[in-house]
């Protein structure tokens, strides 16, 4: 039976201990359901553009730089490792360095790498306008005509151009390519495809879903028009600019950036002080489907790495043990592991249970979940959902301290 009372009046070691270090306040309610305390409020905010400009690049299922904040700021120290095993675009890591923090993440997929790295370097919009000056747009050509449904024939070819002048200089693969070809990579990864005249496309779906060649043929029926011609450097140039409108992120120690299997990370043991992730959930979104025009772009086979999608709870379940097992090898004696899951299947399924199974036997201390309750679903401007009717509602994250 789930009991409901307000966290002040909550008396157990555990949730002062929880309520100490969050100073959660007195708006927080507290819940017990199958053994897990539930700490539920409106921790960070639900607005969309309320960090710094350099986290704006746009990737699929990411959550919003106010999860890690909320926790880096509460358990960590300046000088201290964060650390994403998901790093997807790169929130956690460039939200640390932002904080003054040691930037850590890993991601199976090579794009994650070419989305981060290049914003946790040093680059300035001189330096950006004069490389783009440098590439030499007549060379390009248009290779695969299939795409001419996203790209206006002269776009495509200086997109080819653009494409075969970063190849020369930061193949995929390079670590630790020049930093402003690794830059110009990043953005004009983003601008690819979207639904305003930002980007190299004619109007598509928004920027992290990146549609089929005959969706896209299909767009432009619907819409009467075939993709207008754009201006590539120019629009890198005015990304470039919004991105760095807060400034550049403060140089520290180099990040910690690795790609591979997020149970298999080159950390040293006890390297970690925090670690703020979320998992792919279950099969709900497709990564290899979304980017393939960005793994086009960037060299990458969008279908070699294993991407995890699964459809049952238990092979889900199976693959967070993995990780978790991994994060207690990482994570040093006292440090923290903030595990974020949204809601799916209509909340039918609640992935925190299942993450809070996987921690059990293994060394860390289970501190309860906090539930960022929000006052609209993710996918409602897009899809126009009603509120609390489909979409992610609530940010679901387990905490853990390690022992």
């Amino acid at each position: 039976m789930r009991q409901t009372q307000p966290a002040s009046a909550a008396d157990s070691a555990l949730v002062r201990d929880i309520l100490d270090f969050a100073a959660l306040g007195s708006a927080t309610s507290h819940e017990r359901a199958e053994g897990i305390d539930y700490f539920i409020n409106a921790f960070w905010t639900a607005g969309q553009r309320q960090a710094h400009a350099i986290h704006e690049i746009s990737y699929r299922a990411c959550f919003k730089p106010q999860l890690p904040e909320f926790f880096i700021a509460r358990l960590t120290a300046p000088g201290d490792l964060v650390f994403d095993p998901f790093m997807g675009r790169g929130t956690t890591p460039l939200q640390a360095a932002l904080m003054g923090r040691r930037a850590g993440g890993n991601d199976i997929s090579g794009l994650a790498a070419m989305l981060c790295r290049p914003r946790l370097r040093p680059v300035g919009t001189d330096a950006v306008e004069a490389a783009l000056r440098g590439v030499d747009w007549s060379r390009g050509a248009v290779r695969r005509p299939e795409l001419l449904a996203f790209y206006h024939p002269a776009t495509m070819a200086r997109l080819e151009a653009l494409r075969d002048w970063i190849g020369e200089r930061a193949p995929p693969g390079d670590d630790s390519p020049d930093p402003v070809v690794d830059w110009i990579r990043m953005v004009a990864i983003n601008r690819l495809a979207g639904h305003s005249p930002g980007f190299f496309s004619g109007r598509s779906m928004p920027p992290n879903q990146a549609v089929s060649v005959a969706a896209q043929l299909r767009i432009n029926a619907r819409l009467g028009r075939a993709p207008p011609e754009r201006d590539i450097a120019a629009l890198i140039l005015r990304k470039s600019r919004t991105l760095l409108r807060d400034g550049a992120v403060p140089q520290g120690a180099r990040p910690r950036l690795s790609t591979g299997p997020a149970w298999d990370v080159p950390l040293d043991a006890g390297a970690v002080a925090l670690a703020v992730t979320s998992p792919p959930f279950l099969d709900v979104v497709d990564y290899a489907a979304d980017n393939w025009l960005r793994c086009w772009f960037a060299g990458l086979d969008a279908g070699a790495a294993a991407l995890g999608q699964h459809r049952g709870a238990a092979g889900w379940t199976a693959m967070v043990r993995r990780v978790l097992a991994e994060l207690a090898r990482l994570v040093r004696p006292g440090g923290h592991v903030a595990f974020e899951v949204g809601e799916v299947r209509g909340g039918r399924i609640l992935l925190e249970r299942q993450v809070w199974q996987a921690a059990a036997e293994l060394p860390f201390e289970r501190l309860g979940v906090l539930v960022n309750r929000q006052l609209f679903t993710k996918t409602s401007n897009c899809w126009g959902v009603s509120n609390f009717t489909r979409g992610t509602n609530s940010n679901r994250v387990v905490l853990l301290r390690r022992r």
